[in-house]
Parts: structure tokens; sequence; C-alpha cells
């Protein structure tokens, strides 16, 4: 499907006083326990983070106790009450390739890059759908487990005119929102960074992506090495667009090093880290508050979300 780039008589008891029959009323009525109430409260104001962790090398890094983490919002330090290193929950995947950023062999090598990512990648419970946008953005399939179903949508984009970049980041993230929330939001962006014919900003875009909670990773194909040759200006976008949300950013110099990029961001997606807190204090209701996530710098480098949107009150 194709989404535009949006009086009778009452028996007594005579013999029962009033205040029996209060009690007897109160017994039969349904119960809610402080502690239920309290549960059904604190449920809805949980934040979940998730975390990649990676060494001096940027090679994933798994397996560290919840005593190596450090998490803050607005500068306050939190209570961590949800850990999970290696976090199982499945992933939802939006895969979206830009099909103006190469012609002829490139863009077959592309596909076949991103076939393979999806035999990686799928998991039982998780689900992918692959998109393709040029001037317009265009939903292959729906979320699914069906690997050869999403490998065939993948090998048969075709090539495409213009670049709605910001409108494929804002559908995709809408289409990732719409999703359950116990599960994690990742959205793989495969494109040459030009943008020509959206109908959204940057900043809507980026909205959406954090209003989805989703993870962006952004690969960038180059069609011109040197920065006097070509616009960096949606570059420097997605870099910013990216870091915020606490995905990764690649730069492949050649297509052929895309395998090894779907294979890293595949790693990264088993050996994170899910930290969930109840925010101390609470903030006012529809405002973006700010997170950080720390561990030793020394050996480490942490990359997460920086800020979610509170609900309404």
């Amino acid at each position: 499907m194709k989404i535009d780039s949006l009086p009778g008589h009452r028996p007594t008891l005579v013999a029962l006083p009033l205040i029996f029959l209060s009690l007897v009323a109160l017994a039969q009525a349904p119960s809610r326990t402080p502690t239920e109430k309290g549960r059904i409260r604190v449920e809805v104001n949980l934040v979940n983070v998730i975390a990649s962790v990676a060494d001096k090398k940027g090679r994933p890094v798994p397996d560290l106790p919840k005593e190596e983490f450090e998490i803050y919002e607005e500068g306050v330090r939190q209570r961590i009450e949800v850990f999970e290193a290696e976090t199982r929950q499945p992933l939802d995947l939006a895969l979206m390739i830009d099909s103006s950023l190469s012609t002829g062999k490139e863009l077959a090598f592309e596909r076949e890059a991103a076939a393979r990512f999806i035999r990686q990648v799928v998991r039982p419970g998780d689900r992918l759908a692959v998109f393709e946008f040029s001037d317009a953005v265009t939903q292959l399939t729906e979320f699914s487990s069906d690997v050869p179903l999403l490998q065939s949508a993948v090998r048969h984009i075709e090539e495409g005119a213009g670049t709605a970049l910001y409108d494929a980041i804002l559908l995709g993230s809408r289409a990732l929102g719409s999703r359950a929330a116990d599960r994690r939001r990742v959205l793989v962006l495969l494109t040459d960074a030009g943008e020509t014919t959206s109908r959204a900003d940057f900043e809507a875009a980026r909205r959406a992506t954090l209003r989805a909670q989703a993870m962006l990773y952004t690969i960038v194909i180059r069609p011109v090495k040197s920065e006097s040759g070509r616009n960096t200006a949606g570059e420097h976008a997605l870099e910013t667009m990216t870091d915020t949300t606490g995905g990764a950013m690649f730069y492949p110099d050649t297509p052929q090093e895309l395998g090894a990029i779907f294979d890293r961001i595949d790693r990264e997606l088993r050996t994170q880290y899910l930290l969930a807190y109840y925010p101390t204090p609470r903030g006012p209701a529809n405002t973006y508050r700010s997170i950080v996530v720390t561990v030793d710098p020394s050996s480490y480098h942490v990359r997460h979300r920086k800020s979610y949107l509170t609900g309404a009150q």
C-alpha cells in the first residue's frame, strides 16, 4: 500500500441490623487492594530504556551486571527496577530502502544484502516490514515473520525518482509506534541521505521516532565520497536523529561492506540491555524528559535514546 509523503413490594430483613447489611454488601463488592491500585498506577509510569554497550573497538559487550549501570532523568539519578542483560524482548523492525539511491549493479547488490539481513535478524517472535521510498513511501509488506515473503519484497524493489527521506522516517516510525509496547522497535534505513520531496520536515520526523520509542540505524551510501562534491545537510540531520534514538550510523565505502554492517546491527540487537525505572520526580504531562545512561566510560561506550515523551496525567 502506498502512504502519501498521512412502585413494587420490597422485602425487608427485620432481624438484621443495618450495619450487617452494609458489611455484606462491602464483602460482595469487587475488591481492589491498595497494592493493586498502586501496581496499576506505576506500570503506566514505567520507563523502558534499551541500551547498547560497546568496547573501545566498537564490539558489542554482553553480560555486564546491573551494578555497572546508572540512569538519570533530568539530571536526577533513578533506581533501576527492571534489568535484563541480552534482553529477550522481541523485535519489530521497519526496513526502509531508498530506491533512488543507486542504479543498476549496486542496487542489485543492496537488495541481496538486505535479503540476507532479513534471514539473519528475523527470529521466532520477531516481525519485520519492508518499505521502499523515492518520491513517495510505499509499504511493501505488513509486519511479518515470513522470511521468503519479506525477501521477495526486497528483491522486487525498483528504481525511483526523488527522495522523501523525512516522510519515510515519519511514516516508518508511526508504523512502529502502533505495535505492542512490550517489543523493541527498530527502524533500519538504507539511503543516500538526500531529501527532495518530503511533506514532513526534520523536526516532525525526529519527534515521530521519539514518540514511537524507535531506535534508528542509518546506513548512508554516498555516491560522492568528497564532502565538497555533495550536499551533506541530510547526513548531518540523520546523525542527529540517529544519536537521539540510541541507534547507530554507518558510512560504507562500497556496497560490498553492507553485509558486514547488517551483521553488526544483528549482533547488537541480540546483546542489548533493558533498563526500566519509575521516574522520580515524575515530569509534567506531555513533556520531553532527558535520559542519560552511564557505564564506565574508560572501558565502554553506551548508546540509548536520549529522551521520552510523558503521557497524560
